[in-house]
């Protein structure tokens, strides 16, 4: 997918507060609590009742990047009108500067296409699917007011910032329908959204939705809690796929690959081949394929040694519920993941956390924006969900890592 053909305005340096940190833990500040790895695009405490959310990272065709996320929480209004912010960096992610808020928006993601930029989600808390664009490298953006301008579904839906590939004359998004009920991870159906490259991308009509699959309760022998936040990616034999996180209550964590038919029209799932261990398939994680070859990436949140556990009560917890190590997986089939390298660690369970990474290749190295529950003023985050970080990490020659960062 080409880059977006756009000027971007000097601006003044930003609000960064560290410098890219390499290391697999954070370093103790001289006079006060530990800061954050990486660099910290955006910080909202927990006493703000906003929590950040969403993270979403584009690579503008002069080399800045833009950065954005929503707000959920108490105060976020997040089932009404939520915000979403953008964040910009002209010096390779080491400071960012504040873009703009956009209203209305949420789960949304970031991506270019044919000299525009476009944030693509709902327009709240299980809302509209909606897409709104930008020609001035994101200070601007249209209004999603019916479906000529981007409205392009009514009804419930869920999504994540998750990829948008081109493959075979089309762009291809997954998203879930959340009508099928009210209780989280159940009600979500699988699906897929599609469009010709040539196409106006805020016109309705020209998308194609697939049939939405709802979930089995029988699967992987009653232990399947729901399926949700699909990577589009396309697999070895040349065909789109969605691979969806999988909500599961013990190890291992599992992804399910959903086909999708060549015209965009048709979701099947096999399950007795379509689940796949996926070092943390039960947390949002986003597949890429490497331009340089034929292997898929992801960054994922695993469970690292004895971090499911919950002291003294010889149980463990949901997968879903342990996001306090980061790892770079890769994958020659979508099928049998290998973890390469633990990114991020912090010992804590319970309160810090690495999650939803969005990231992209630049060159040989690997840049993303976290969503990050960490220490600060106010003794940290609500929780390890809850987070209060927005944050900028680069992995140097990331196809060299393995073992753990030093």
């Amino acid at each position: 997918m080409k880059r977006p053909s756009v000027m971007v305005s000097s601006a003044a340096v930003g609000l960064a507060l560290a410098a890219v940190m390499f290391g697999a833990v954070a370093v103790p500040a001289a006079d006060g609590p530990p800061k954050p790895p990486g660099v910290v695009i955006n910080h909202s405490p927990k006493s703000s009742g906003l929590y950040i959310g969403s993270p979403s990272l584009v690579i503008l065709s002069e080399g800045h990047y833009l950065a954005s996320h929503d707000y959920f929480g108490p105060k976020s209004l997040e089932h009404e009108c939520p915000t979403v912010a953008l964040f910009r960096s002209t010096d390779r992610g080491q400071t960012w500067t504040p873009v703009t808020r956009l209203r209305c928006l949420f789960w949304n993601g970031l991506f270019a296409h044919r000299g525009a930029l476009y944030l693509m989600g709902t327009d709240k808390h299980h809302g509209r699917i909606v897409i709104r664009r930008s020609r001035d490298a994101g200070l601007t953006w249209s209004e999603p007011r019916d479906a000529q301008t981007g409205l392009l579904a009514e009804g419930q839906y869920h999504t994540a910032p998750m990829p948008v590939i081109e493959h075979a004359g089309r762009l291809w998004r997954a998203f879930e329908n959340a009508s099928g009920g009210t209780k989280w991870g159940e009600r979500y159906q699988a699906g897929m959204l599609s469009i010709p490259v040539e196409a106006d991308l805020l016109v309705a009509t020209n998308w194609t939705f697939s049939n939405f699959l709802p979930r089995n309760a029988g699967w992987l022998g009653g232990l399947f809690g729901g399926w949700l936040e699909g990577n589009a990616v396309v697999s070895p034999a040349g065909r789109v796929v969605n691979v969806l996180r999988v909500d599961t209550p013990i190890p291992p964590e599992k992804a399910a690959i959903v086909e999708i038919s060549a015209d965009g029209q048709t979701a099947t799932f096999d399950p007795d081949t379509g689940f796949v261990d996926l070092p943390g398939g039960a947390k949002k994680f986003t597949i890429r394929k490497d331009p340089q070859g034929d292997v898929y990436w992801t960054v994922a949140t695993i469970i690292s040694g004895d971090a499911a556990a919950i002291p003294g009560l010889g149980t463990t917890r949901k997968p879903a519920g342990v996001r306090n190590s980061l790892a770079l997986l890769r994958s020659a089939d979508l099928r049998h993941w290998e973890v390469r390298c633990r990114l991020l660690h912090h010992p804590d369970v319970a309160k810090h956390g690495f999650q939803y990474v969005d990231w992209q290749f630049e060159g040989p190295d690997l840049i993303a924006a976290c969503r990050t529950a960490f220490d600060d003023a106010e003794g940290g985050a609500n929780n390890n969900h809850d987070a209060n970080f927005l944050t900028f990490h680069r992995w140097a020659n990331f196809r060299t890592l393995t073992g753990e960062l030093p």
